[in-house]
């Protein structure tokens, strides 16, 4: 008969596997921050001093803060089990975020916590797990407690975990290079937090107050991937599915062409995302963003459909449907939501494509006559030099038969080399960088160039002038001298 044996881990072997769980130091620290919120913080300040001979990252927040019994509970591994019914605020899950994600940063984890003016505190230092290969836990009392750094701004209640022994901040580097790969990781910091917290940072989370996170004083601004306060965003209809009775909410956004959005907005959305790879469903959890980016292999991401985002909302009640990992950055939708998903994709996508295409379209249906025009045949999609446009038409007859046969050799030899993926990887990386108009030059001297190769010294038509000026785009900045030319040259 088989008998049981008591056999625990090694806790050396096993906390130094889980310092290599996967995380960095963004999605370490956003796995405090929801223990933050979920203790009720509106404020939370985060210290990264690693100009100390000591360096520290510091995780300050005003929430309820705990008693010395809850904090001992909330410094030991697996302190909830993630089958047991959290509150419907809380945004833990395993109970091993704490420990999880602090290690994977730092050797020395302490954590202060003050409720009703009383103060506790404890700490887990890796090289006194490893001498011992046990799980000693260091109770701090009154006295340990005030040489820490940064403990006097605990005022009334909450909490402050502390990390020391950095030996994975600065990846080994030393001198310049150690301080810009710092820099390069708080940066990557500001723009995670603003992602995703956005929804608590702008309050719209009506079960929590709105919040302020700063790191080293600077307040993090929140980042809506949704791009909603543009008028040009386009919100379709939200999808509701359940499972069993509780709803998983999807909401379809298609954003803005990037000519529709502000030289600001631009340059906040361009600094922060990258609209091909941040395509896809947004999933949050009680309003905490988990995941993004992805179609779930539904559909191929693609240049046309980068403008096209699912917002998927589900409860913590939820949990074991979705598959939530360690690190909280993981979830896999259920059957039933990828089903309804797969449905909606269609409409939004269409939707993304639309707008991707549609001031290309609008460049060629404004004009009678434009300057290159758009083939689809049995032969693919191609673009070619319209040789009907009155600029073509105008120099070919002043040609004879040997120069109009060179004249369309050259045009269909540029059309030909048109160099189609240099310009698809420019515009669809940095569309806002693209300008095919001419350097400023004499406007007034370009106009009766163009005039005097459409009729020479005959005086022309002006509405064709007009509309040949429209189909060649060379004036696009300068409408208001055209115009004048207009009405006082063709009087």
């Amino acid at each position: 008969m088989a008998r049981n044996l008591t056999h625990p881990p090694s806790a050396a072997s096993l906390v130094a596997s889980m310092r290599d769980l996967g995380y960095s130091l963004e999605t370490a620290i956003a796995d405090l921050i929801d223990n933050s919120i979920s203790a009720g913080a509106d404020t939370i300040d985060i210290v990264c001093n690693a100009a100390e001979a000591q360096p520290l990252v510091l995780i300050l927040d005003n929430g309820s803060g705990m008693t010395g019994e809850e904090l001992l509970s909330a410094m030991r591994h697996g302190t909830v089990s993630p089958r047991k019914v959290r509150p419907p605020r809380d945004l833990g899950r395993f109970g091993l975020g704490l420990k999880t994600a602090s290690f994977s940063q730092c050797r020395s984890l302490t954590v202060v916590s003050k409720r009703n003016g009383v103060l506790c505190g404890a700490e887990w230092n890796l090289d006194h797990i490893d001498a011992a290969d046990e799980w000693v836990l260091s109770i701090l009392d009154e006295a340990d407690i005030q040489t820490l750094p940064y403990v006097e701004r605990l005022e009334g209640n909450g909490t402050a975990v502390i990390w020391r022994e950095l030996d994975r901040l600065g990846e080994d580097e030393t001198g310049n290079r150690r301080d810009e790969v710092i820099s390069e990781k708080l940066d990557v910091l500001d723009q995670h937090l603003a992602l995703v917290f956005h929804r608590f940072l702008a309050g719209e989370i009506k079960e929590h107050p709105q919040i302020t996170i700063t790191v080293n004083g600077h307040a993090i601004t929140a980042f809506d991937p949704f791009c909603r306060r543009n008028p040009a965003t386009q919100v379709l209809p939200e999808e509701v599915v359940y499972i069993g009775d509780i709803p998983v909410r999807l909401q379809p956004y298609v954003l803005p062409h990037h000519s529709r959005l502000t030289a600001g907005e631009y340059d906040f959305y361009q600094n922060r995302s990258e609209f091909i790879s941040n395509q896809g469903a947004y999933i949050y959890r009680n309003g905490r963003l988990m995941a993004w980016g992805d179609w779930f292999r539904l559909i191929p991401k693609g240049e046309a459909t980068k403008l096209a985002r699912v917002q998927i909302d589900f409860p913590n009640s939820l949990d074991e449907s979705w598959t939530i990992d360690i690190k909280k950055s993981r979830a896999r939708p259920p059957r039933a939501v990828r089903e309804r998903l797969r449905q909606i994709i269609s409409q939004v996508t269409g939707r993304s494509t639309t707008v991707h295409r549609g001031r290309g379209q609008r460049l060629f249906q404004d004009v009678a006559a434009p300057v290159w025009e758009r083939y689809a045949d049995h032969g693919g999609i191609r673009y070619s030099i319209n040789g009907t446009h009155p600029l073509i038409q105008q120099l070919l007859e002043r040609l004879d038969r040997d120069g109009k046969q060179s004249l369309n050799v050259l045009l269909d030899s540029v059309s030909a080399s048109l160099p189609v993926e240099m310009i698809y990887s420019d515009y669809s990386t940095h569309p806002q960088e693209v300008n095919q108009l001419p350097a400023d030059g004499n406007v007034i001297e370009r106009l009766r160039a163009l005039r005097a190769a459409l009729w020479g010294e005959t005086t022309g038509d002006a509405e064709l002038f007009r509309e040949v000026i429209r189909s060649t785009r060379l004036f696009e900045r300068h409408m208001d001298i055209v115009n004048q030319y207009i009405d006082q040259d063709f009087a």
